[in-house]
């Protein structure tokens, strides 16, 4: 009996032990051509499926491609599926569905040998990826200082049109670098019409997407997880044209702003959106807008856009890639330009109301004779004040912009329902350009004090008032509403700093 099993082990243990080694040549061989080669050939050895799970990128391979849910899932969830074999392997989970027919044994081989040949794959692209990382952040510099042609004559991509342009921020931003990097496997070499850049330059992460004009959402879906798992905020432009990479460079800094933990993606689209301004009658709106905004160029507009939505010179500088006092000094410029102080609440928000509008000409011709009517009255209600050529000025609406009815429902259904004392802090903090310090000294009330008023207006709200252009709304619908002035003399007291229900 003794001699039987020596023998069966003599007949079997050469054949299996060859049988490994050609599995292990075959994946040695698939993995010196790509990850995706290594990843069929363990498939095929396993006469089942295989998928390398990333827990951002989701599906890195899979073979077949049917089967890359699955071994998603497989991998989020293991315990639920006790037939698949798993490895971890270069940051991700190999994941093995081999045939009932192929003994486990040999899975488990063939997905231990796959996860080591990951492994040295991961660590030969760790080797490259310092000098490939900070190639990808000069060609972003280039495309910000407008060498289109040079940085696409290096991707040979000429028909690479537009660009996509995401801009991170967070605390563990060179993990996030590491992570996003995996996940987007970036190659300077186009691949399905489409070409992306990563680079961290001035404290944050900045993703540029090359493209023919739309993305397929592919980047959009990698940059929302990794802001959920690295807790990261991000501002999204695009698409825009490549000449335009510095607008949309800036719109992503400006969208990024309004990010918030429960929205950590926000595109600069959604930014410039208003709930206001679909209320507005679109002839007057448009023809005081271009009034207005007359002596300005594109440039001038874009700027006072960004500064507008970020809210402060600083991060408006910092989002425009200049410095404070170059960006102080054009908003003053541009103050005596347009005639009108910048630094009063009230022209912010009608100046951001300015810079909304649609373009002339869009409206409707049965609106003309209205439309003239108030045109005409704010010629001559705007021609008076002194200042710059132009019948409009910012200090004041033209007539029948806010007063109507559809406007006042808006303002009511905002800020409807604030007690008194709620209304007066909220539209002197507004006034002093959300700075609690000077409000609370006006208001004669501690800051902490304040600080409390100021949650429960935003609980009351539903907004976030830390985004500029939801504070140039309110300012707006506050005083849509007013029916005395929102005076802090007028706060309701109590003996010292206290304040009385009304």
């Amino acid at each position: 009996m003794s001699s039987t099993g020596t023998t069966d082990h003599e007949a079997t243990g050469p054949r299996g032990a060859r049988h490994e080694r050609d599995a292990a040549d075959r994946l040695l061989r698939a993995a010196t051509r790509s990850g995706a080669h290594l990843i069929a050939e363990a498939a095929s050895l396993v006469q089942g499926w295989a998928v390398l799970a990333d827990p951002i990128a989701g599906a890195v391979y899979s073979t077949p491609a049917a089967a890359a849910a699955d071994g998603v899932h497989a991998a989020a969830a293991p315990r639920e599926h006790p037939h698949c074999t798993q490895r971890p392997a270069a940051g991700a989970v190999l994941v093995l569905a081999a045939a009932p027919t192929v003994p486990p044994g040999h899975a488990c081989h063939v997905a231990t040998t796959t996860a080591a040949l990951l492994e040295v794959r991961g660590q030969r692209a760790a080797e490259l990826r310092g000098e490939q990382m900070r190639l990808h952040t000069t060609l972003i510099r280039l495309l910000l200082a407008g060498h289109t042609a040079a940085v696409t004559e290096t991707l040979g991509a000429n028909r690479l049109t537009h660009v996509t342009v995401y801009r991170l921020s967070g605390v563990d931003l060179p993990t996030a670098h590491e992570v996003l990097w995996r996940a987007v496997r970036p190659s300077l070499a186009p691949y399905a019409g489409a070409c992306t850049l990563i680079g961290r330059r001035d404290g944050e992460l900045v993703v540029a997407e090359l493209h023919r004009g739309g993305d397929d959402g592919r980047i959009l879906r990698l940059v929302s997880r990794l802001s959920e798992r690295q807790h990261l905020l991000a501002g999204m432009a695009g698409p825009l044209p490549l000449a335009e990479m510095p607008t949309a460079h800036s719109d992503a800094a400006a969208a990024r702003h309004s990010a918030t933990p429960d929205r950590r993606v926000v595109p600069a689209d959604a930014v410039g959106a208003s709930r206001l301004t679909p209320l507005l009658p679109t002839a007057p709106y448009a023809r005081w807008a271009e009034s207005v905004l007359r002596p300005l160029s594109p440039v001038h507009q874009h700027l006072l856009l960004v500064w507008l939505r970020t809210g402060s010179k600083p991060r408006a500088a910092a989002a425009l890639g200049l410095s404070a006092g170059t960006v102080r000094a054009r908003i003053r410029d541009l103050a005596r330009l347009l005639g009108a102080d910048l630094e009063d609440a009230t022209v912010r928000a009608h100046l951001l109301l300015a810079l909304r509008a649609p373009a002339p000409g869009s409206d409707s011709d049965s609106d003309s004779d209205s439309d003239s009517d108030s045109s005409n009255t704010r010629s001559r209600s705007g021609s008076s004040p002194p200042g710059p050529p132009g019948p409009a000025r910012l200090e004041s609406l033209p007539d029948g912009l806010l007063d109507t009815e559809a406007v006042r429902t808006w303002a009511v259904g905002l800020v409807g329902g604030l007690e008194p004392h709620l209304r007066i802090a909220l539209a002197c903090w507004l006034r002093h350009h959300a700075r609690t310090a000077p409000a609370a000294a006006e208001l004669h009330v501690h800051r902490t004090t304040l600080a409390g008023w100021l949650t429960q207006c935003a609980e009351h709200l539903a907004r976030n008032l830390a985004d500029a252009t939801v504070r140039a709304e309110i300012h707006l619908a506050l005083t849509a509403t007013r029916t005395a002035p929102d005076d802090p003399a007028a706060l309701p007291r109590r003996g010292g700093r206290t304040y009385r229900r009304l």
